[in-house]
């Protein structure tokens, strides 16, 4: 007797047949895939897209600044980004694709400088 390979019922029909409907195919499938993917690859996309997020709803006009207390408790984490640029000042800002950062000690609060990818930073 043939046997879906997702839920074990037996199968009718064709004798090539290996799932008893479409949904016991996709959910095999989708458990197959998450036992594959690494999951170091799956954390540091959802750390990416997080402070992706973040910047983003923390900065609604092209540049603004947030303490760093209240970016980090949000769940971000300076130390996952895509990209860097270095202004003319020396100044090092980290990317999550179109949103950056620069954080500041400024008397004993330490601030992030938020601001977005403009195309002048091709250069």
């Amino acid at each position: 007797m043939r046997k879906c390979l997702n839920c074990m019922t037996e199968l009718q029909g064709r004798t090539d047949k290996k799932f008893c409907d479409s949904h016991c195919k996709s959910s095999y499938h989708f458990e197959k895939t998450k036992k594959e993917t690494p999951m170091f690859f799956k954390e540091v996309d959802r750390q990416l897209k997080t402070n992706r997020h973040l910047l983003k709803a923390f900065n609604k006009s092209g540049k603004s600044v947030i303490r760093e207390q209240k970016l980090l408790e949000s769940g971000f984490n300076p130390k996952f980004f895509t990209h860097y640029w270095k202004n003319q000042k020396g100044d090092v800002y980290l990317f999550c694709y179109e949103f950056g950062f620069l954080k500041k000690k400024e008397n004993s609060t330490v601030k992030y400088i938020l601001i977005h990818w403009q195309h002048y930073m091709y250069t």
